[in-house]
This record gives structure tokens, sequence and C-alpha cells, in this order.
């Protein structure tokens, strides 16, 4: 274009829409930075019985853990965790505290070594009423767990019926896992 000439209307929107288009992409990977998507699996198995196991005990001193300990009429929180998940030493100051509210807490200890069960309990306490060792995962993927630490709360009679993705961290988490307790136990 040389100077003088009229700028023609359609080559405006020419010039300016690399632009828009750079603007829009820059507000669309703003957006996904800003608001990711929620990446927590939820198990399927909530509201469905504990599938069958029989755990042997994953640390000196402690029972197994199978199926039909979590029948006994009592309503139970199981953890899944191991020695090796940073997360969960997070999480245990809150397992001590729901254990003193009177939670069971037992738990289900992944791909893990009795040795290094036994370290990782001994520095950050030990909630357990049980822990059964499940060696190759098998357990976990069978209640749609996705990762460590997770925790279920489980009736009386063996079904599940709440879901906690990630570390119990907060007053709001214990108060949620209180109350699907005592849901569970009525």
């Amino acid at each position: 274009m040389t100077q003088g000439q009229a700028v023609q209307p359609g080559s405006r929107w020419a010039m300016w829409a690399p632009l828009g288009l750079f603007a829009v992409f820059v507000g669309i990977v703003l957006f996904a930075l800003l608001v990711p998507a929620n990446r927590d699996i939820r198990s399927e198995m909530v509201g469905k019985p504990m599938p069958a196991f029989d755990l042997r005990p994953a640390a000196a001193g402690l029972p197994g853990l199978s199926r039909a300990d979590l029948a006994n009429g009592r309503p139970h929180l199981v953890n899944i965790f191991a020695s090796w998940c940073v997360p969960c030493a997070v999480e245990a100051p809150m397992l001590a505290e729901l254990k003193r509210a009177g939670v069971d807490v037992v738990g289900i200890a992944i791909r893990d070594r009795p040795d290094d069960l036994t370290l990782f309990l001994k520095r950050n306490g030990n909630p357990f009423s049980r822990i059964g060792a499940d060696d190759n995962s098998h357990i976990q993927f069978e209640l749609g767990s996705s990762g460590v630490p997770e925790s279920f709360v489980i009736d009386g009679k063996g079904v599940i019926r709440y879901q906690h993705i990630g570390v119990i961290q907060t007053r709001d988490h214990i108060a949620a896992i209180l109350a699907a307790i005592k849901a569970a136990g009525a």
C-alpha cells in the first residue's frame, strides 16, 4: 500500500485476524491452566460390597485384613497407603485424630516392605488396628483406587459407602469422613 491509498474494508479485517486468533488461543491456554480439569477417578465400587480378599499382615504386631474383618457390624475407614508415599506421612496426624474420635482405621499397605512399614509407623504414628499387605496392588485396583493415599468408609455389612481421594488434610475432610462413618453406622 502506498501513501495516500485508502485501506480496503476487507484488508483491515485480514490485518487484525492473526492477532485475534492469537488472543483466543492465549485465553484458552490461560483458562486450562487456571481451571484444571478434575482428574480424580471415582470408584464404581461405592455402594457395593467390598471384594473378597484375605491379606497377610503387613507389619509385625498387627493382624492382616480380610473382607470378613470389615463385615463385623461396625463401620471402618480403610486407608490405602504406603511407607514410600510422602503424602501418606502428611496424612498420618489426621488418621490419628480420626482414631481418637472413635473411628476404626484399618490399612492396606501397597507394594511395601515390612521393615519400611515398621519404620514409617514408628516415625509417623500408628492409627491402624489392622494392616493388610497388598503386594501387587490387586485389592487396590479391585476397589477402583488409582493412587495413594485414598480412603473408603465401609459400613458394618462390608459395603463401601464413601470414598476420599487423596490426602486427608483439612477439618472439612475430617468432618466429611466422620459424617460418612456416622451414616454407615446407622
